[in-house]
Parts: C-alpha cells; structure tokens; sequence
C-alpha cells in the first residue's frame, strides 16, 4: 500500500480559479531505467503558442534545465500532429500553431535522466530501486505567464510497491497513483517527490503542527535504518528552529533524503521540503554521518532564509528570466552559517566535531590564493560560471567561496553583535527580526542589500555598511578570521590529523596534503589541484597530472606522510615523480616543515563565545 507524509489540500495556494488548469501526468515506472514520461494538456485558443522548458532552476544558481534529456517531445490537437519548432536563439522555447476548432493541446514527453553524478537535479536522479521526481525536469509552461498564475493539476504513477514522500498536497491515491491537488507552477517545480522499494517516513514532530516529516529513499533496506539517537537530534533541529527563527512559513515540512550510491550527492532547498542525496550508508557509518552532518540542517534552514526571504534578483517571475546572484552570501553563505551552527545545537554534531568542520573551512580560505585577485563579491556574482567549473587551479581561480567565507563573514557579525551589546543580543534576534512575520503557508519576502543593512543597524548599531562591503570587495587581505579570534580561538596548524580529514579521505579515496606540501590528490595520485604558493606550485607541479612516486617509492597514503615527516629532520628535498599525459617528470621540493593539519586552539585572554553560540535553545525534546 502506497504511504504518503500529509493528505492535505490549502485552497488558498491550490489554483486560481479564473486560470484554465493545465494537467500533467507522469509515469514513473520505467524510473530504473532511468526513463520517465509525461503527458501534459493546456488549454489553448486557436493561434500561435510558446512552450518553454524549465531553464533557471530555483536554488541551483545557474541555467541548469536539463533540455538535452528531453526527449520523444509530440504535440496533437484533438488527436491531429501539429508541427513544433524550436527557437533558433533560445534552445528551451518551442513553438506551435494551435490549429482552428482546437480548444487545447497535448503534449508528450520523455527525460532521459542522466547515469553520471555529476550536477544537481540534472544529474542521476534515479537507481534500481529508487528514485527522486523534480517536476521541472518533465514539463513545458506557455510563455507570458508568471509561475504563480498557472496553475497544474498533477498525477504520478511509481513502481509496483515502491512508496513515496513529498510535500505536495495530495488529494487522493489508487494503487501505484498518486493524484494531487492542483496547485501553482510555482508550488509544483518546488515540490519533487521520493519514491523507492526500501522507504521509509518518520515523524519528526508528533504531535505537534505544523507536522514535519522524514522520507527515507534508499538502495538496500539496511541502509535506510535509522538510529533512535539520529531519530531524536532531527527532532531537536526541528525544534532549535523554533527560537532561531520565532516563526515557520510553511504548512508542513518534509526532509526528502535519498540514500544511493549512484546519484547525484548534493542538497537543494525548497519552501517546504529539501532534496538531500547521500552515500547510501550515510546513516550506519560514523565517517559519512559526520561528513554529511550538515546538510539537512543547511537546506532546513533555506525555507526561512532563501525561500520566505529571497534575494530580489532571485526572486525571478519564471524560469526563464536569468537570477542575479550578487546577495548569495546572505542566501548561501548565511544558510551555511546557521545550518553549521544548528547541526552542535541539536546534537547532530559534538562541539569537537563542529570545531574541527570550521577549522577546516577557515583554513580553506587561510590558503586561498585566488582571493588575491577576486573579491568575495564577484565569486555570488559570477556563481553561474563557478558552479561548473574544472577542480583544477580552483584554488587560483575561486570557487563558489560564498559558502565557506560567508559563514566566516556571519560568524564575525553574530560575535561583533555579542560583544557590542555585551551578551545581550546576537545574531539570534536579527533572525527573529528578518525571517519572522506570520506562522502560516508559504510566501516569498523580496530584500535587498539595504534591507540587510538596516535590520542589522536595529539590532545592534554599527557601520554594517562599511563592515559587509570591506568584507565582500577587499582583495589580496588575508582570511576573515575575526570571529574565529573574537570568539575566543586561534586557527593554528600542527601535525596531528583532523579526524574529519581522515574520514573524509577514507570515504572519498583521497590523500589532502593541501597545508602542506600543497597538493590535493586522490588514492590513485591524480593531482586534482595545487595551492598556490606552498611548496608544489613553487617546484612547478601542475594539477590535471598524476604522482607516481615520491622518493623514488611507489606513491601510497602512508608513505608519502612519512616522507613528509622524514623530510623534517634532513635538509635533503622530496622528490616527486609526475605523469603529466605521456611525459614524466621528476620535480624537488624544499620542504621540511612536516605535515601540517588545521586546528581551533583556546584563547585563554578572551571569553568563549563560541560554545555559547553552539548551546542548545530549545528545551529537548523527549
């Protein structure tokens, strides 16, 4: 029998009643062979008709609509051809002539969904025995229509005895199908689904409303058993939300979590739900909890500070007008801030752990030496072009550091906030004050850089003009350290290894030599880039080649740390041999400091704000 998280139907978000209903329905079953299809029916009057496929996806930064995988694309009227062109300049625009006596026009479709992980929704969605449904992958829009006036009403039909999850209102199911209640294209595109063989739900508020649900989607039925501790640090994140944020913009929550080997790994947000994809042991193995411990509380955390409030060059009228990414430190690097500082609060991670996650992500920007040249700013602006970028010379080029420097950034405000007001504010109430506003259905909530300014100036008085632009347009500066410093602790390196470092080369087959020698590489020593500056880039190493040997020695995790830890007491150079395409070459590198690992050491002259910061609000849940 088919479960669901909630049957519920909200008339006030459900359609617009003086706009025809568009109906889609889509067929899931073939989801393992990675081929889903759809029928759609818009109504239409005779004459010239625009459809347009998904192109700027909410949440995903950039022109990611997966047109190259649809397929099998047909158009009739009253079971007649009609003929379809694509636009010569815009590849996800289609036009038609809706022919006279016609009163609508069916449409059918294939996507081929992608085997390759690499990307967001565009990437692997499905397995054999599970899969995740983004409806923007399988569906067409008219043009001239804002996502909110049209209105769809949509049917699913999943494998034989595969269950599901998802946020979307559902009026009824029979069988394998599932039909929902007609809602907003809006409401639709963020409302994908969880279906699997191995599925289960937990309630992660009973009793208590708005309900909030977990859907568990996974590749084995060991994998998707949860553990009671797990089971009750998602409730309490639920719960830490509550102080946080003082209100919840939605009319329940469901946390879909995929739990797969062999699809895309990343988090997308939505208003009332989040896509989170993980390795499939994800929840039985200690390493890839910690790893991943993060993500939920991250993409939570999105549907009060990137859903309800959005930056207005994101809160885009469809899915075709380009996004403008200027405030992604405030959407993202905020985001990260918070979800980093929840995951302590609700248990999820121990204060150690979360240390040993910050240290990390300040020592990642400490060496960052494409900061030289490119301000913080222009890493949201040019987020598009970042997103896919090559991992070679990212430390040169930049990534999307909005992530990690901005969760500095935060840091530094919610300390400068403490300290001015001397403990009696924090970053806390400007939450409460700029994502609060009414428990209820969702909405969005447009702002700008100056709405950010002044609700910071009223919490705390301060020239966060002057502090948020130093912070976003300085170059050549070293890292934004300040409220690592200002919260009572010192970033410092020494030779003991991080034990997140050494899960995450266990799970990810890699060796990080990065505060090192400076290379990044992977078990099989593939060279996948090399910091600028530390002793590699200096020997002229490139990344995009492979280490064979160091010392003349077949290259092994073990032995190139012990050579590194040899090379300390001896004035002789490391000796690296490289494949770079059909070539090897023999570089030498002066370098006789040891290994080196990122660490957060006390502050004993200043106060620990950041154990207060990381505190538990809420009561704990039982």
């Amino acid at each position: 029998m088919l479960r669901s998280g909630l049957l519920l139907f909200m008339s006030g978000l459900a359609a617009h009643a003086a706009d025809p209903t568009i109906t889609i329905s889509v067929d899931a079953t073939e989801a393992p062979r990675r081929i889903f299809h759809a029928r759609l029916v818009f109504p239409a009057a005779p004459g010239p008709l625009t459809l347009q496929y998904p192109k700027w996806i909410p949440g995903e930064h950039s022109p990611t609509g997966p047109i190259a995988d649809l397929a099998g694309l047909k158009i009739t009227a009253s079971v007649r051809p009609v003929a379809w062109k694509r636009d010569d300049v815009d590849m996800y625009a289609f036009h038609l002539e809706v022919p006279v006596g016609a009163s609508a026009v069916e449409v059918a479709l294939d996507f081929l969904s992608p085997p390759s992980a690499e990307g967001f929704s565009s990437a692997a969605s499905a397995t054999a025995q599970m899969t995740v449904l983004s409806w923007n992958t399988l569906l067409l829009y008219p043009e001239g229509k804002s996502s909110n006036g049209l209105t769809y009403k949509a049917d699913l039909r999943v494998p034989a005895g595969w269950k599901y999850g998802t946020a979307l209102p559902i009026a009824k199911e029979s069988g394998d199908t599932i039909e929902f209640a007609p809602a907003s294209l809006t409401t639709l595109v963020d409302s994908p689904v969880i279906a699997g063989r191995y599925f289960r739900t937990v309630d992660l508020s009973p009793g208590a409303a708005p309900a909030h649900y977990l859907h568990i989607g996974a590749d084995s039925a060991a994998a998707a058993e949860i553990s009671p501790l797990l089971v009750a640090a998602y409730r309490q994140l639920v719960a830490e939300t509550g102080p946080l944020f003082g209100t919840r913009h939605y009319r329940s929550y469901h946390f879909l979590l995929s739990l797969s080997d062999h699809v895309a790994h990343f988090g997308l947000e939505h208003h009332e739900s989040s896509d989170n994809r993980v390795p499939e042991r994800t929840l039985i193995e200690d390493n890839l909890r910690k790893l991943n411990a993060s993500l939920l509380p991250h993409e939570f955390t999105h549907s009060w500070n990137g859903k309800y409030r959005r930056p207005r060059g994101l809160a885009t009228a469809d899915y075709q007008e380009p996004m403008r990414g200027e405030l992604l430190w405030v959407y993202e690097g905020l985001t990260n801030y918070l979800g980093d500082i929840l995951a302590p609060r609700s248990g999820i991670l121990t204060p150690e752990e979360f240390r040993e996650a910050l240290a990390i992500r300040a020592a990642s920007l400490d060496l960052r030496s494409g900061r030289a040249w490119r301000p913080l700013a222009d890493t949201a602006v040019a987020a598009q072009i970042l997103y896919p970028a090559r991992k070679d010379w990212a430390d040169w080029r930049r990534s999307v550091d909005y992530y990690s420097e901005g969760t500095l950034l935060w840091l530094e405000a919610d300390v400068l906030i403490r300290t001015r007001s001397q403990g009696r504010r924090s970053l806390d109430d400007f939450c409460r004050r700029f994502h609060g506003g009414q428990t209820g259905s969702p909405e969005v909530k447009p702002y700008t850089f100056d709405d950010i300014v002044a609700e910071l100036n009223t919490v705390e008085p301060f020239d966060w003009r002057g502090f948020l632009n130093t912070r976003l347009n300085s170059t050549g500066s070293p890292a934004p350290l300040g409220g690592i410093e200002g919260s009572g602790w010192r970033l410092v390196y020494n030779d003991v290894a991080l034990a997140l470092i050494k899960a995450q080369e266990e799970e990810e087959k890699t060796i990080d030599l990065s505060y090192s020698m400076g290379l990044q590489l992977k078990e099989d020593g593939t060279i996948t880039d090399v910091v600028r500056g530390l002793a590699a880039d200096r020997a002229g190493v490139p990344p995009a080649t492979q280490l064979m040997a160091v010392n003349g020695r077949r290259l092994s995790r073990e032995f190139v740390r012990a050579a590194i830890r040899a090379a300390k007491t001896t004035s002789e150079p490391l000796e690296l041999l490289v494949k770079n395409g059909e070539y090897y070459t023999a570089y030498r590198l002066d370098y006789h400091q040891g290994e080196k690992y990122p660490h957060l050491e006390r502050d004993p002259a200043r106060p620990d704000l950041l154990r207060e910061i990381i505190r538990p609000r809420a009561l704990p849940v039982q």
